[in-house]
């Protein structure tokens, strides 16, 4: 049969199982579009910013772990698509960015015509892997060589760059060209650590009094969040979810001592200072683990690290034992081999000496909480947000700051559930990233929960969200400044420059797009602000009034920006 070159690239998507292509429409992208308007499998989703379709991309991945496509046209719809990319790429979600280029005849090398880019040059820092494709025919063979290095070992983006006439070159392609099935050239299966290794695992595990769990983003991955609370219960042992793993274990588990490292309260570094035993699981301890001194894990400690990614393994920390393995079958083994009666040493107060450091620090947040002034404490607006959120809601935790407070007072019931951009911390990705979300989970409630700074990133995709009837909710702490920023210019050299972001109306802006628009200032009206939102069934700005107060968590967090200074 003849097919165009993008014909048969989508063949492969809708083998995949894509659910979405993201993008904004371009012309020597037509062929593609076109092509997509033939497989209603793949949805098509105009968006008003190209970075903001590979940020939508990658939480696709992030909630159900499928593959969708980012488009950019060639030229600036490449550069645009390149700025969010980093949110994939350093969280390790994986995605396909498809761009368009100039015909061949004018292309690699460019000889100057107007919007000329070599766009597998840009994209390469922040892709697994990526490609030009010269010849319409090899376009089946490079995209799923695409979808295999997307999905093999570590997670991550992947890129083709298609020059126009390759997406609409005709060619002749036979039936069979396309009924192999993604198993056939990719592998589906998952490694398992040897027996060996779960048996000198499980016998560092028994000697241990003092045991740490970590469980980082490749704990979701696996769905191994019922192995991290197996191996909890079967070791009295507390567990520290990661920024990527939010949800492992929930927020009123008895297990549970903080979330994401150094901005997850007191219970954290004690942990860390008194552990003999760590097991990290899928876990790369990224700075959000570290002080000045580095790592949290020191060489005091019993390291088991288990990753899927060898290059995780060794480093930053050294370990006891080195477990490369799916998360889910080592924690299902270690368990096994650990049996009902494990004879273990743990110390008894262990684990409830850390749930009362956390208590202890929950209880100086319901403080901070109950100030009353003008405007709202920042952890007053979080508490109430955190109280009045639907127990089936998604949310979605941008801005610098702002997150801190969202971290300690949103609860959290299940994994996935609540998402954060811990390894690029790009501001602005929350409302593209609810989006996506609000796509794959029409009947949940949808929350972007972000500060005024990080909103204006993105704040155009509300007419996204109008257009395709996506009520996602986006509840802001406005202290109208840089806050971080404008604090730290006045601690370090007492200054203060291009910090205010005073006087806008983000109610009204809303407003403008033919969305809810509201403003409140103090923490009762949120409650009944959040449900006129959901009754509006419209995309939704709920502006909230506060103030710039320093997280509790703040001087750890510059502990960590001083290592390599001391």
């Amino acid at each position: 049969m003849q097919l165009t070159g993008a014909q048969a690239l989508v063949r492969i998507l809708a083998a995949e199982r894509v659910p979405f292509a993201f993008g904004v429409a371009g012309g020597k992208l037509a062929p593609l579009l076109h092509a997509l308007t033939e497989v209603p499998a793949i949805r098509y989703v105009g968006t008003r910013h190209e970075a903001h379709a590979a940020m939508m991309a990658a939480a696709t991945y992030a909630r159900e772990r499928r593959i969708s496509v980012a488009l950019g046209e060639m030229g600036p719809g490449g550069l645009n698509l390149a700025a969010g990319t980093g949110v994939a790429f350093a969280n390790n979600l994986a995605a396909l960015l498809i761009t368009s280029n100039q015909h061949r005849a004018a292309a690699y090398p460019h000889v100057g015509m107007f919007m000329d880019l070599d766009a597998r040059s840009l994209l390469q820092p922040v892709t697994k892997w990526n490609a030009t494709v010269h010849d319409a025919r090899r376009l089946p063979e490079l995209a799923r060589r695409a979808f295999r290095e997307a999905l093999s070992g570590k997670p991550g983006p992947v890129h083709l760059d298609i020059p126009q006439d390759v997406l609409a070159q005709q060619c002749d392609f036979s039936d069979s060209e396309f009924d192999t099935v993604p198993a056939a050239y990719r592998g589906v299966g998952l490694p398992r650590a040897s027996a060996a290794d779960v048996i000198a695992a499980a016998d560092i595990l028994r000697q241990a009094r003092r045991p740490l769990i970590v469980a980082g983003g490749g704990v979701l991955a696996s769905g191994a969040d019922e192995g991290i609370v197996r191996l909890a219960q079967t070791m009295r042992a507390p567990v520290l979810p990661t920024q990527m793993a939010l949800g492992v274990v929930a927020t009123g588990s008895p297990y549970f001592i903080g979330h994401g490292g150094i901005i997850g309260g007191d219970a954290v570094p004690l942990a860390f200072a008194e552990a003999d035993v760590v097991i990290a699981v899928g876990c790369r301890f990224s700075s959000w683990m570290w002080d000045e001194r580095g790592p949290l894990v020191r060489p005091h400690h019993q390291l088991i690290n288990i990753n899927l990614d060898p290059a995780a393994l060794g480093g930053p920390a050294p370990h006891a034992l080195a477990m490369q393995a799916d998360a889910s079958l080592a924690l299902a083994d270690i368990c096994d081999e650990l049996g009902a009666d494990a004879n273990l040493v743990v110390d008894a107060e262990w684990l409830p000496r850390l749930r009362a450091s956390r208590a202890g620090y929950e209880h100086r947040l319901a403080e901070m909480a109950r100030e009353r002034s003008e405007l709202m404490h920042p952890a007053a607006l979080a508490r109430a947000i955190g109280d009045a959120l639907p127990a089936d809601a998604l949310a979605v935790y941008d801005g610098g700051h702002t997150t801190f407070w969202s971290n300690d007072l949103t609860p959290v019931h299940g994994p996935r559930t609540r998402f954060h951009d811990p390894g690029m911390a790009q501001l602005g990705f929350g409302l593209p990233y609810a989006i996506a979300l609000q796509l794959l989970s029409p009947g949940k409630p949808v929350f972007n929960i972000t500060g005024d700074g990080a909103f204006g990133f993105t704040v155009q995709e509300l007419d996204t969200a109008r257009r395709y009837k996506l009520p996602v909710i986006n509840l802001i702490h406005n202290n109208a400044a840089w806050g971080v920023i404008r604090s730290g210019q006045k601690a370090q050299l007492d200054f203060e420059l291009g910090t205010s972001l005073a006087d806008t109306d983000y109610a009204a802006i809303a407003r403008g797009f033919g969305c809810h628009g509201e403003t409140v200032t103090q923490p009762e009206e949120v409650a009944p602000a959040i449900a006129r939102a959901l009754n509006s069934g419209l995309p939704a700005v709920i502006d909230c009034q506060t103030r710039f107060v320093p997280h509790p968590c703040m001087p750890m967090f510059g502990r960590m920006n001083r290592y390599g200074f001391q």
